[in-house]
């Protein structure tokens, strides 16, 4: 308790440390209450009555997630940061793909303000069609256009609601966006993974609670023991997964720089065991919402093959999607992790691997490397990508069983973990201790990808 206190003590006495702590928390601030309002000419009121506590599944209940429950509030921020993250996947795979990408990327800071832009441009497309869409699914939910709509904008008719209401939403994904840059810039950590991470976790404090009530009331309190201690474990492994590297050992070659010697040392190759992040989970889970989409088609409506890949709790769906997690993860790491610009770079710069010849022969070896131990780490990211069924199926409540895995977990834990590095290399700078008695926390900058890649 000391530590922690004298820790404490040693941030708030760091001014510029101070003043990025109070500037996360304001603007945070400002993100939550954008949560809570509601799009112009929707009534609250008739928007509960109608919906009332139902809550989205699949793809639509991930955005909601993402949005700390904003999709289905019909908030200004509903959409929150989720068109941004597409369009930055979309960008992602085109550096890979597209030979002018991959020389803007190559270009250095003017090349990247290029892709920036064109991110933000694509933000903007992705925003219109998704708002319009989003706009249009609450007329189905609704049963008729206006049901929703309040007195003083039925004058607008329902075109007009549509475009009013597509702007707003645009206008709220580019202000959320704003943000995550300010916090970015004037805060502490990822602006664009932090905002995330707070609308995962606007969601624990009522989960945990109704899971508290209905063992209380069912007298299970020795089975809530066992629900928490379980979590825990579930949460120090996914920290274990977010942190573990295979360090590959690199030695300089000597050289003389002016009157100094230069090199001669052995450094190591940090090489991530899940460097896919949660991509994989993302693109599987939106993959797994095409057959949902499928028997809406005639015909295939019923379909029993298909029934079982849209049951999330069935043993099928669930196969499918710890399969699709594995590939996912191998194709992601294949399209971030380079080992040919590794081994170039290596070569430019006078390291080897030792025992490794330099050029193909050094590429061959770390992709070698990647692939092995990319295997454990997928089949772990799998497996914790579908924990929450199993949660569910030992009776823990719907709700707080997404926070034994999937999205929701690896995403808190990544984030925390990347913000406390930050904050332990102010003190580190300051000559204070660190945040822990031994070792260094890792980050994401350290052992895997920023959320938004």
């Amino acid at each position: 308790m000391n530590k922690l206190i004298s820790t404490l003590k040693n941030i708030f006495s760091i001014e510029d440390l101070r003043t990025r702590i109070l500037n996360l928390v304001l603007l945070l601030v400002v993100y939550r209450i954008g949560t809570f309002i509601v799009i112009p000419g929707v009534d609250p009121v008739i928007l509960d009555t109608v919906y009332g506590a139902k809550e989205s599944e699949g793809l639509l209940g991930l955005i909601n997630t993402f949005s700390g429950g904003a999709f289905d509030r019909v908030s200004i921020f509903a959409l929150g940061i989720m068109p941004y993250i597409s369009a930055s996947i979309v960008i992602q795979l085109l550096t890979v793909a597209v030979p002018s990408f991959q020389k803007m990327q190559k270009e250095g800071e003017d090349g990247r303000r290029k892709i920036n832009s064109i991110t933000r441009y694509l933000t903007i497309a992705i925003t219109m069609v998704q708002g319009l869409a989003y706009l249009i699914n609450l007329k189905s939910g609704a049963g008729k256009p206006l049901a929703l709509m309040s007195e003083t904008s039925g004058a607008l008719g329902w075109t007009g609601f549509l475009v009013v209401g597509t702007l707003v939403l645009v206008a709220g994904t580019m202000f959320t966006m704003w943000l995550g840059e300010r916090i970015t810039d004037r805060g502490v950590g990822n602006g664009i993974s932090i905002i995330i991470m707070v609308g995962i976790i606007a969601r624990l404090p009522a989960s945990l609670l109704a899971e508290v009530v209905d063992r209380f009331k069912g007298s299970e309190l020795m089975l809530l023991i066992v629900e928490i201690v379980l979590w825990v474990i579930v949460i120090l492994a996914v920290i274990a997964l977010v942190q573990a590297t295979r360090r590959i050992p690199v030695q300089y070659a000597k050289r003389i720089v002016g009157n100094k010697q230069m090199g001669g040392v052995r450094q190591y190759l940090p090489l991530k065991v899940n460097a896919a992040g949660v991509m994989p989970i993302i693109f599987a889970q939106a993959l797994m919402f095409l057959p949902a989409t499928a028997m809406q088609i005639p015909g295939l409506n019923e379909s029993s093959f298909l029934n079982g890949l849209t049951n999330p709790y069935g043993w099928g769906y669930n196969l499918l999607f710890f399969v699709m997690i594995v590939l996912f993860t191998y194709f992601y790491t294949a399209i971030t992790i380079n080992p040919n610009q590794i081994a170039e770079d290596l070569k430019r710069n006078g390291g080897f691997i030792p025992g490794v010849k330099p050029g193909r022969k050094t590429a061959n070896f770390i992709g070698s490397v990647m692939s092995r131990i990319t295997l454990p780490g997928s089949v772990f990211l799998g497996f914790v990508a579908i924990c929450p069924v199993f949660a569910i199926m030992f009776g823990v409540n719907d709700q707080f069983a997404q926070f034994y895995g999937g999205t929701s977990l690896l995403i808190m834990v990544g984030v925390v973990l990347d913000t406390l590095q930050q904050v332990e290399q102010y003190l580190i700078m300051r000559h204070y201790d660190g945040l822990m008695k031994t070792g260094r926390i890792k980050g994401r900058s350290s052992v895997g990808g920023a959320i938004t890649g």
